[in-house]
């Protein structure tokens, strides 16, 4: 997968580049806003991994950019910032995911090789137990084929791109709602994540692999 990544710290920036570049993905790096578009407009990208404060703005800049130019881009953010209003506004400007600094690179490495098999279409092991198939929207729970909706699917992306991260309500809502502009509220929510353990917990009134992180969200145990 080829890969923008825009980060001004040069050891972080080496750091992700050196294990991106180990899992065979193509990584072009910049440190400033106008340096990345100039990539942007010079080279064709999968994905963006954007560090919110930059020398010369901000990241939010070259997100505006990326989804007024290049909406195929799938857009990441790495930043320091980890309020809930932060969260939201990034993902509001079009992001599609979020990392917060201290970051492990690992579970970086782990986001972007998930989102390279999402969008290539192959089946993902989540757990021994649990295989998710992207072409077929189905999911192999311990052997048995599941058919899931479109909002199951959607949830269950999510946690796979954000496995043991806690997901709040919020980022959950904004991954229901937003290709086709379908308004989801909280209540709707819980009944899908109600429906999804029916289909993946072996006991879903006493679910292991989605837990409710009481009072913030929930999260996904691999």
């Amino acid at each position: 997968m080829r890969i923008l990544l825009v980060e001004d710290d040069t050891s972080l920036q080496s750091g992700i580049s050196f294990k991106l570049n180990k899992e065979c993905h193509d990584v072009i790096c910049a440190d400033t806003v106008n340096n990345a578009v100039k990539l942007l407009e010079n080279s064709n990208f999968d994905l963006a991994i954007l560090d919110i404060s930059l020398p010369d703005g901000n990241g939010l800049d070259i997100c505006h950019h990326i989804r007024r130019n290049f909406p195929s881009i799938y857009v990441l953010f790495l930043t320091a910032k980890d309020t809930e209003t932060d969260i939201v506004m990034g993902y509001d400007i079009g992001a599609d995911d979020y990392l917060t600094k201290p970051f492990s690179v690992s579970v970086l490495v782990g986001k972007v090789n998930a989102l390279e098999r999402r969008l290539s279409g192959k089946e993902i092991s989540i757990t021994g137990e649990l295989t998710l198939d992207m072409a077929k929207q189905t999911a192999i729970v311990r052997g048995d084929s599941v058919a899931l909706t479109r909002n199951e699917l959607r949830l269950l992306n999510v946690f796979l791109l954000n496995t043991e991260q806690i997901l709040t309500k919020e980022q959950l809502l904004q991954a229901l709602w937003d290709i086709d502009g379908d308004f989801v509220d909280e209540n709707t929510l819980a009944v899908n994540i109600r429906r999804l353990r029916e289909k993946v917990e072996i006991d879903p009134s006493h679910p292991i692999l989605i837990e409710t992180v009481r009072g913030v969200g929930y999260k996904l145990n691999v």
